[in-house]
């Protein structure tokens, strides 16, 4: 599969590294916004290269160039993992001034499967709307909620569940948590 991949500047870094650590052989572009890679050393004390490492290409925000931001560039999913609300909401109302804004706008338009995964609560009806909206033209709003009926042990328990949902709405086999009654 071809899988875009955008990292905007919420917290939950983590969620991103975990599902790129686990995109296997996928061809990954990968895209990470300035803000992301300020919290990415903030968060895991870690160089935004890492990131780099874990994709087959990657790709500044501000790179209009880049080949996710056209229609012609044929690509199974995109994700944006963590996504902020100032993301989201750009989205929701069809402003492309970033690559990752635009690459979602090629998935909407295009009609490819965009997963967005906000991280910041509470919301605001604004927000809300924002989601239902984005709902409406396809997109998938998964929410970064954890389940507990696998009885997490650590922080990185928690982060493979919401990661493992993730890779299932992609269509990425993966077995990051025990199933529901398996």
């Amino acid at each position: 599969m071809r899988i875009v991949v955008g990292v905007s500047g919420a917290s939950g870094i983590p969620y991103a590294v975990k599902l790129l650590e686990n995109l296997g052989q996928n061809e990954v572009h990968l895209i990470i916004s300035e803000n992301a890679k300020k919290v990415m050393k903030y968060e895991m004390n870690q160089d935004p290269s890492y990131l780099s490492s874990l994709a087959s290409y990657t790709y500044s925000d501000d790179d209009f160039t880049a080949p996710v931001s056209s229609g012609s560039f044929l690509f199974d999913a995109m994700v944006i993992v963590p996504c902020s609300i100032s993301t989201l909401s750009k989205i929701a109302v069809g402003i492309s001034d970033t690559l990752i804004t635009r690459a979602a706008a090629v998935s909407i338009k295009e009609r490819r499967r965009l997963i967005i995964v906000p991280r910041e609560m509470p919301l605001s009806s604004i927000d809300l709307k924002n989601m239902l909206s984005l709902s409406e033209n396809g997109v998938i709003i998964a929410p970064a909620s954890p389940g507990f009926y696998n009885k997490p042990k650590s922080i990185d328990d928690l982060v493979s569940f919401v990661v493992s949902r993730i890779l299932d709405l992609i269509g990425v086999k993966n077995e990051l948590i025990k199933r529901w009654q398996d």
